[in-house]
């Protein structure tokens, strides 16, 4: 019986492995190591000294309700586009799913730029409107966390169709047969279906949001202790010379993401390796 010669071990398949692993070590591993090394040069005194100022506190607070506002709203519509993709047919199907990889091929500057001439103040289509009901999108939080789900946006749906494509809809259909209503049918064999597809969305979802910069930039306004987010905190820092202070905060953004992953990894049944 002939054998395949792709589980062999030779040459070639040590050279792609160490080409891996270096293209993964100075990309990735050397960059971030350096990051902690230098936050904790001098122990813990620039974390600390972090959460002793009230604008870098208030930074990281709004950073984490406009990260968790956009992982909800992703969530619940990224599960609800999913379905629609992949369970219903009509016109300018692709065209809906082409359009859902927009904020990966966009400049997050277009994105925020875009949304300021949309929502901002006077010069904006809707700004005028919003503003007369009292309502202010841009250089606020709301326009703050329309970016950020903006830019996070296909993070869900992307884990979630390939699953949902899988699985079909054999089971669905056998409990409609049983008298499911589809509330009853998404419930108990949809989501459980799914529900891994979901974390590791959020949990990508979710570290994009907290990592996102440009679009956050433009529509926030970058004010000191009100719309000034963490990565702002990095960026400022970093070019006032406090270079410590910029590490230490990129050092927390980094390490909320790399604990995210991790605690998936740990929690997540073996039958989904």
């Amino acid at each position: 019986m002939a054998r395949s010669t792709f589980g062999r071990k030779g040459p070639v398949a040590y050279l792609l492995r160490l080409l891996v692993i270096a293209y993964l070590f100075f990309l990735v591993a050397w960059p971030v190591s350096l990051v902690v090394t230098n936050t904790f040069d001098e122990g813990f005194v620039s974390i600390s000294d972090l959460f002793a100022d009230p604008d870098v506190v208030t930074a990281l607070r709004l950073t984490l309700i406009a990260a968790v506002s956009a992982v909800v709203i992703n969530t619940v519509f990224g599960v609800g586009i999913s379905l629609l993709l992949v369970r219903y047919e009509f016109p300018g199907k692709r065209a809906l799913s082409a359009l859902i990889d927009l904020p990966l091929s966009v400049s997050p500057i277009v994105v925020g730029l875009a949304l300021v001439l949309v929502y901002g103040g006077r010069e904006g289509w809707l700004g005028p409107t919003l503003e007369r009901v009292g309502i202010q999108v841009i250089f606020s939080t709301p326009g703050i966390v329309m970016a950020t789900a903006f830019v996070a946006l296909p993070l869900v749906i992307r884990e979630v169709v390939p699953v949902l494509t899988e699985v079909g809809i054999e089971q669905e259909q056998a409990a409609e047969s049983l008298g499911a209503n589809a509330w009853q049918r998404f419930v108990r064999i949809t989501l459980p279906s799914v529900k891994w597809a979901i974390v590791y969305g959020v949990v990508l979802s979710l570290a994009r949001s907290l990592g996102e910069f440009g679009a956050v930039k433009v529509v926030s306004g970058n004010v000191l202790g009100e719309t000034r987010t963490a990565t702002l905190v990095v960026e400022e820092k970093y070019l006032n010379f406090d270079q410590q202070g910029a590490y230490a905060t990129a050092f927390l953004l980094a390490m909320v993401s790399v604990a995210c992953i991790v605690v998936v990894s740990l929690i997540r049944p073996k039958s989904h390796d």
